[in-house]
């Protein structure tokens, strides 16, 4: 198992803080079959499937206030608010002509 490695270093300090550690030597793996090569050629990657419209992950600062309201509103038009907020750059970015 490897290490993650954060930038941030208050973000390595609270996940240092959080990580629970377990000793890998004191496991058990013996109870545990080999998987076989029919079971591995059929295994199958776990995750978002890869897409040629892939977004980019961000971070960006938002007031608290206006994410509630940005919250409610995509509830009331029953959507993911990560959507709807896409959906209002891409508006604002048609009408401003900046694409």
């Amino acid at each position: 198992m490897t290490k993650k490695h954060f930038v941030s270093s208050r973000r390595a300090a609270r996940a240092r803080k959080n990580a629970k550690h377990t000793q890998a030597d004191g496991v058990d793996f013996s109870d545990i079959p080999q998987s076989t090569d029919e079971e591995l050629r059929r295994a199958r990657r776990v995750g978002r499937p890869k897409s040629e419209n892939a977004k980019q992950l961000i971070a960006i600062r938002i007031s608290p206030r206006l994410l509630a309201q940005l919250r409610r509103l995509a509830a009331k038009r029953d959507k993911p608010y990560q959507t709807l907020i896409h959906e209002l750059l891409e508006q604002a970015t048609r009408k401003s002509k900046v694409a």
